[in-house]
Parts: C-alpha cells; structure tokens; sequence
C-alpha cells in the first residue's frame, strides 16, 4: 500500500472532491484519499463478476466477522442479536429517535459536535439541550454539573454521546464514560453512542464501548458503529446498531421494515466482512501514516502559524483548529481559507456556537496533499498579516 500516492478522484462523483476550481484542497468531510485494503477490493472484484446483484440478506459470516472484530479490537463480547443494519448512523438515529422521543421532548448533545445531530433532534420536533464542552489549555472536558441539571430535567429523554469525539478527538475516559452513564441512569435518560471513530485511536489512548463500562447501561443504551470511517467504505453504506434492550431493537426493526430499509446492499456485506476479516493489518498501517500526518500539522503549524492552535487529536483523523488569534468570524474564516489558500476546510460554526472560530482539517491524505495545503495556509496568512499591519 503506497500511502503518498496522490489519486486523481475529481470527476469521480466524489462529495468530496465536487469543486469546479480544481485547484482547491479539500481538507474537509470525513473521508479519505487512500485506496483501501486489497481484500476489500478483492471482494469487491469477486462479487462484481459473478455478474448476479439480487436482494441480499446478511450470511452468518457477515455477523460473525462483526462479533470477531469487536472481540479482538475492543474486548467486547456482543451477541448475535444485538446486531441491527442500519444503512447509516444517522438513518438509524433518526429511526431510534422517532421510538425514543415525542414532539417537545428534549435531546442533549455536548457541543461542539457532529452537526449532524442537530437536524436529527429538530427532525422529531424535539429540541436541543446542550452541555457544552469546557476548553481550556488546548483540551476539551465535560461540565458534569451542567450534564446533570440538564439530564435531570423531565423533558430530557436521550442523549447522544460521541464517543471519540467529532470533532475534538476526545478519547473519553473509563471515569468520564461511567459518570455520563450513571447520570443517565439515575434520570431515565437514553444514550445513543455514536462510535463511529473507535477503531481509529492513536498510541497511548483506548477506547472503551460504552457496553463495557457498565453492564447496567446496555438496557438503557444503543451503540451507534460502522467499518466506514475506520476503512474508508462509507459509499458501501453499511452501519450497524448494538440493541441490547429486545424491546427497543423489536421496535427499531419494526421501522425498518416499514422504510422498505431491510435489505443491505450487495456490495455492503462483502464490504463489511473483508474488512473485519482481513482489514487489520491496513488498518495498523493508516493509524501509523497518520500519526506522522499529525504530528507535521502540530510541528508545521508551531513553527510557522502562531495564529492557529491544533487541538491534537486522541483519535480520529480530523484535527480541530483553533483560528481566534486570526479575529475573523467563522463565515469569514471558510471565506478566507477558500479564497486566499484554495482550501476548502470544515465550518466550525456547523458543530455548534462554541465551534465559531475554529475549522475542522482533515489529515487522512498523502503527505505531499498535506505539506502543499499547510504550505497555502502559510502563505495567505503571511499576506493577511501584513494587510493588518499596514
């Protein structure tokens, strides 16, 4: 696997890569510009010529390579019928959040987040409550005393926990995990775990599924995860629900069916199964080309860029930047970053009100894409500085 090789994917139909001016990065959504594992790829060829793609339904292999991966990356025992499909994690939320909650309930969130969330809440006539997170010297922490005010209000009936965390990169902690849990439990509060990002951890964290913290908190929580982050396969749209609760999981499959959502795609199950079978050993190697990327944006960005603190990331390949020292709104900051350096970054403001003078980069690119798009940030911001002197 050659990570530095740069592959042309304009004109691809990639979300991604849809600009006109070809000349701009795209340092935003999360996915990446690396070709995934040859045993994904394999099994995509060997489905591709058997030249048949009917209605699919999901083979013992397919749960079995599920129950396989969590055991060996998390040291987590699922069973068999906790695994519901979901074509993707925000379908599925927006399915468990139309059994959860009723129209003026309220659903918390800790900001700044996945914005996505907010339109799924708002979907349901249910308002958003948030706890925002507290960031001081670079890092992010939890406000529990605010989460249980909030938590402990009637109106509040879920919560949707990001664990690691999009777009700051918390890996959250066994202590912290079982405080937010033991909040919940104590005021009837549902917890849906989006674990998207749990397989991508950097050295020296761990992440821990909320299911392992306490066993108390399976009945009253789902965990939300997919192999499309961790190997690059979300156009496969496959994502899967841990329900413990049968009620809940007889309720949600229920829905499914009424959506006519029952049936994977075809290509989503060979997917899902090369990569927790064979996707390992790629999966070592990202996490190591990675590091390196994060560590040239934090040396390039201290050495040369004072204006903009990274918020390192304990996972995923998303870096959070601190850009307030540039005295620019958010609007403006995207503005600026798109017209002066031909980058095209995530919208802080998206992830909430507290992510108003920050833009989300995304680091999962060749080295060279990446040097090139620090080296343009570098540059417009030497203009802007002697602009703001003059």
């Amino acid at each position: 696997m050659n990570w530095n090789d740069c592959i042309e994917r304009t004109n691809t139909h990639s979300v991604k890569w849809s600009f006109a001016d070809e000349e701009i990065i795209p340092m935003c959504i999360a996915d990446m510009d690396f070709q995934v594992s040859s045993a994904i790829v394999d099994a995509m060829k060997a489905k591709a010529q058997h030249g048949i793609y009917g209605y699919t339904t999901f083979s013992e292999r397919y749960y079995e390579s599920i129950i396989g991966w969590w055991k060996k990356r998390h040291e987590m025992t699922i069973e068999r019928d906790w695994i519901s499909f979901s074509p993707g994690i925000i379908p599925g939320m927006n399915i468990l959040l139309s059994l959860l909650t009723e129209p003026g309930d309220q659903v918390m969130i800790q900001e700044p987040v996945y914005y996505p969330f907010y339109s799924s809440i708002e979907n349901h006539g249910c308002r958003v409550v948030t706890n925002s997170l507290c960031y001081q010297d670079g890092k992010y922490k939890i406000d529990f005393a605010d989460f249980e005010k909030k938590a402990s209000d009637p109106r509040t009936k879920v919560f949707i926990l990001c664990s690691p965390h999009n777009p700051v990169g918390r890996v959250w902690t066994k202590e912290e995990l079982q405080e937010l849990g033991n909040i919940c439990l104590k005021h009837d509060v549902w917890i849906l775990s989006d674990e998207m990002h749990g397989d991508l951890v950097y050295e020296g964290y761990k992440h821990i599924p909320l299911f392992e913290i306490d066993s108390r908190f399976k009945e009253m929580s789902v965990i939300c995860a997919a192999p499309s982050k961790t190997f690059n396969i979300a156009g496969l749209q496959t994502s899967i629900l841990l329900i413990s609760n049968e009620d809940l999981r007889n309720k949600y499959q229920n829905k499914l069916t009424q959506f006519g959502l029952m049936r994977p795609n075809v290509f989503g199950v060979e997917g899902t199964i090369a990569a927790y079978e064979e996707g390992g050993p790629w999966l070592e190697d990202l996490l190591m080309y990675l590091e390196e990327n994060r560590k040239l944006v934090k040396n390039y960005l201290h050495e040369n860029l004072p204006e903009i603190l990274p918020v390192l990331p304990e996972a995923t390949h998303l870096i959070w930047l601190d850009c307030s020292k540039l005295g620019m709104s958010g609007e403006e900051l995207v503005h600026f970053f798109l017209k002066e350096a031909k980058i095209k970054f995530d919208e802080g403001y998206k992830f909430g009100q507290s992510g108003e003078n920050f833009v989300r980069m995304n680091i999962a690119c060749p080295r060279e894409r990446l040097y090139t798009a620090l080296t343009r940030m570098n540059e417009a911001i030497l203009r802007h500085r002697l602009e703001v002197n003059r």
